[in-house]
């Protein structure tokens, strides 16, 4: 973790210029590449940001806003990042536009006490999974604290949130369930799996996210896979299997989906992420532990971002075209969010 020292930060008037950090293809050379190391995210200096003011120097009485802790979840709108920092148990906000590193403020009714997972929608709008709370709280585009979904009736550990369409999907740790919530009235109207070790059965599920059309993907973690659901809680597919070989799974967080259907899915045990097709089959696997550019430290939840990638141009090779990002949250070590870069070689042949 990178702690400036708060002397330094008094005496600087500007962010440190960040060298570009070595090219890292894969797959590797002489395959032609298909993704790109870009950056890390690891401080307010890592992009040439600085905080907005004094105050937001100080977390707590020692640690600075402008340095991520323990990134567990990650989210982004044009412009924005937001990191669940369970170090701080708050949303760290990196505002590429205005160059601000933040925290975001929530008080009152919209305090958040053990936030855990994070979706964000394309109107700026922040659903929180609160474990404490056990319940999943609402900002609106200005952070304004918005409403809430679920109680402790209904939650026992609501460890994360999606959104599609009118529906919200809450997966709940404890009870090995999905439940799915209406977006006007906030009623349970679906309840998806339940504990168990067979199809359909989930056992401490962790992350969720859905696709453009309606299909749900959890993380089934202590059954080693990941499953997929259809928009009305039907199983359809698993994806993985207990194994150290590649496609196999061990301690699986974070997953999410691309445009073309690739199934992204975080492992904190073999620290990579590895890229699965609509049938299953492994495309490709990237990261691996230790503390270089690329590797991953206990990698946790991760997020497709395709409306951000101008900012991260300056990044990538000059003969590689940058389609989309990919973000992945290290819960360990001094690179706090990797980010990667998905894209099409325009050079010569490797």
């Amino acid at each position: 973790m990178l702690f400036p020292l708060f002397s330094i930060l008094l005496l600087s008037s500007c962010a440190k210029q960040v060298e570009k950090a070595p090219i890292i293809f894969y797959p590797p050379p002489p395959d032609q590449p298909k993704l790109q190391f870009l950056t890390s995210i690891s401080s307010e200096t890592d992009l040439d940001i600085q905080t907005a003011s004094f105050e937001n120097f100080l977390l707590g009485p020692d640690i600075s806003f402008s340095v991520i802790g323990r990134p567990y979840d990650v989210a982004s709108s044009r412009g924005k990042i937001y990191v669940i920092d369970r170090q701080s148990g708050s949303i760290l906000i990196t505002d590429l536009v205005e160059k601000k590193f933040l925290e975001m403020r929530t008080d009152r009714l919209g305090v958040l006490q053990t936030p855990s997972g994070i979706w964000v929608s394309d109107d700026d709008i922040k659903y929180v999974a609160d474990l404490t709370r056990r319940q999943v709280i609402v900002f609106d585009a200005d952070n304004n604290f918005k409403k809430t979904y679920g109680s402790k009736e209904i939650f026992n550990k609501p460890v994360d949130v999606a959104v599609y369409k009118n529906r919200i999907y809450v997966c709940d740790m404890d009870k090995g369930q999905i439940f799915v919530l209406d977006k006007d009235s906030g009623e349970l109207i679906l309840t998806i799996g339940k504990k168990g070790v067979n199809a359909g059965e989930l056992n401490r599920p962790t992350h969720i996210t859905v696709d453009s059309t309606g299909n749900i993907f959890v993380n089934d973690a202590f059954n080693f896979r990941v499953q997929q659901f259809d928009t009305e809680g039907k199983f359809v597919k698993i994806f993985g299997f207990h194994g150290s070989q590649m496609g196999g799974m061990a301690r699986t967080k974070g997953v999410d989906i691309d445009r073309d259907g690739h199934l992204y899915v975080a492992d904190a045990a073999f620290e990579r992420v590895q890229i699965f097709n609509r049938e299953g089959q492994l495309l490709l696997f990237f990261g691996g532990p230790g503390t270089g550019p690329g590797n991953l430290i206990l990698p946790a939840g991760i997020h497709i971002d395709y409306e951000n990638v101008a900012f991260f141009e300056k990044f990538a090779d000059k003969d590689f075209k940058l389609q989309y990002l990919l973000y992945v949250c290290n819960m360990s070590g001094p690179n706090k969010i990797n980010v990667y870069g998905f894209g099409e070689w325009t050079g010569e042949e490797q």
